[in-house]
């Protein structure tokens, strides 16, 4: 029988697991309407009309410029929001579900996007978008076993990939364009090192956690 004399919890609070199992002091997550979020969430609406501007207006210039304008808008809210997030202690479920998501489907539409009008070789595509969306997957597995913090090749191979698909956007002369080649090059090869390597953590984090118990 629950006993009588136990309050129930409050709305928006948990209880978090301790270190020890048992329950922690609860954790109060604050409202979702927040700043960090609605950028989020328009990172996500971006995503579509970057869609439509890239496949509607491939061989145009002044389109491709604004292009990558939305595109580097995009990513800046990236940034932006993590920071707020952080700063003012507003993160949340949804932020914490809707970030990668926008993430990946931005980054994903970038190289789709440049392999539909013929610019870069699906194969590239396919490389990044099994490697992106494959982790992701991934570490939502291991976290039965911990968390797989993001590790500081794989910030410089994000930094990297939305470099090389700013210069693969904007209409660059013979010269520039052999450069993005280059970085785009670059960005695959960090990209597919940087999967293996969180590939071998997760293998020993998960062999770790199974020799403990």
């Amino acid at each position: 029988m629950a006993d009588a004399s136990a309050a129930p919890e409050p709305a928006g609070v948990r209880p978090e697991p301790s270190a020890e199992g048992g329950l922690a002091a609860p954790v109060t997550e604050g409202s979702s309407l927040n700043v960090p979020n609605a950028l989020t969430a328009l990172r996500i609406v971006l995503v579509p009309v970057f869609a439509w501007m890239l496949l509607a207006h491939p061989a145009e210039a002044g389109w491709r410029v604004g292009t990558a304008a939305v595109f580097l808008a995009a990513i800046l809210t990236d940034s932006l929001d993590g920071y707020l997030a952080r700063k003012h202690d507003l993160v949340t479920r949804f932020g914490k579900l809707a970030d990668p998501i926008a993430d990946k489907a931005l980054t994903g539409m970038a190289f789709i996007g440049l392999s539909i009008v013929d610019e870069l070789p699906w194969w590239v595509t396919v490389v990044f978008l099994a490697r992106e969306w494959g982790i992701t997957v991934m570490r939502f597995v291991m976290l039965r076993y911990g968390v797989m913090a993001a590790g500081r090749g794989g910030k410089v191979k994000t930094v990297l990939q939305a470099v090389a698909v700013m210069m693969y956007l904007l209409p660059l002369p013979g010269w520039l364009h052999a450069v993005a080649v280059v970085v785009m090059g670059l960005a695959l090869l960090l990209t597919v090192v940087t999967g293996l390597d969180y590939v071998r953590e997760a293998v020993t984090l998960r062999r770790g956690v199974r020799a403990r118990r």
